[in-house]
């Protein structure tokens, strides 16, 4: 009888490897698979990566631009205020959403949005510039024009004030000719003679011209005298302040006063001081006064 044993060996041993070689193809197809899907996963989270980074680098510019839009107009992104809130609260959502790897589309979609936001703001922020810089320029001019006229009016004011002054000095009266004469009476009283010793004299006699002036204010004047001793004291009645006149704002001595019409013609006066007490020798000044002003001066000298 044959001996079927190896045979059968044989057989079991085709078997196994059989079954061998079938699980190593199996997990050859495995491990082809696995490392298929693990290529495709890396693939495709590089690529999310890279569009992250992508829509990362975009929100980036605009936040950027959106900061040096505010920096370079400062003055005038405070008016904006609102809109700013909304471009920072945007952005903020944004980047949120890149964070977390949401949908490239929807990210997409709201960069857009946001970039058209950043776009009207700018818009804006140049339509306000343009027109503060007209109002500017407007400024200056109406400045320019307002400094002009405060210059035509200073000049208008001086040359009122100049006028007034030439009306004023040509409206004064001068007195001319003006003599202080010492004189001593001669027997009876009624005549007269030129004196030079203080000690012979018996009155002052004081004689001038009133200018004609036609621009002069006619009517009632009154005409002051004063007459100073070589001790700069006044020749007067009293030191009552009946026998004072304004003069400046103050009111100060007269020694001889007359009231007169004036009706723009020259008028000859005299006036005279009939000594109190004895004359002392010396210079002395004789000052006439009229409309608060002083119109002339003179000077004699008694020995």
């Amino acid at each position: 009888m044959e001996n079927t044993e190896p045979k059968q060996k044989d057989k079991i041993y085709k078997i196994i490897i059989a079954v061998l070689a079938l699980i190593i193809i199996i997990l050859c197809w495995q491990l082809i698979v696995t490392k298929t899907k693990v290529n495709t996963f890396t693939i495709e989270k590089d690529k999310a990566t890279t569009k992250s980074a992508m829509l990362q680098h975009e929100l980036d510019s605009l936040i950027i631009q959106h900061d040096k839009i505010k920096k370079e107009y400062s003055t005038l992104s405070g008016q904006l205020s609102g809109k700013d809130s909304i471009i920072l609260a945007k952005a903020d959502e944004i980047q949120k959403l890149i964070a977390s790897q949401a949908d490239y589309t929807r990210i997409k979609a709201k960069l857009e949005y946001l970039r058209g936001i950043t776009q009207g703001y700018v818009s804006q922020i140049d339509s306000l510039y343009r027109v503060n810089k007209v109002l500017k320029d407007e400024n200056v001019v109406i400045k320019d024009k307002y400094s002009k006229e405060q210059v035509k009016t200073t000049e208008l004011t001086k040359d009122k004030e100049d006028l007034t002054t030439k009306v004023t000095l040509a409206s004064t009266l001068k007195a001319y000719n003006i003599k202080g004469v010492p004189v001593r009476k001669k027997a009876g009283g009624k005549k007269e003679e030129v004196e030079e010793k203080a000690k012979r004299t018996d009155r002052i006699k004081v004689t001038f011209t009133l200018s004609e002036n036609l621009i002069a204010p006619s009517g009632n004047k009154t005409v002051y005298v004063r007459i100073a001793r070589p001790d700069d004291k006044i020749l007067t009645v009293s030191a009552d302040a009946a026998y004072t006149f304004v003069y400046n704002g103050a009111n100060i001595q007269y020694s001889m006063k007359k009231d007169i019409d004036y009706q723009n013609k020259a008028m000859d006066m005299t006036l005279y001081w009939d000594k109190l007490e004895d004359f002392t020798a010396g210079t002395y000044v004789v000052s006439v006064f009229a409309d608060d002003v002083i119109i002339g001066e003179s000077q004699f000298l008694l020995k």
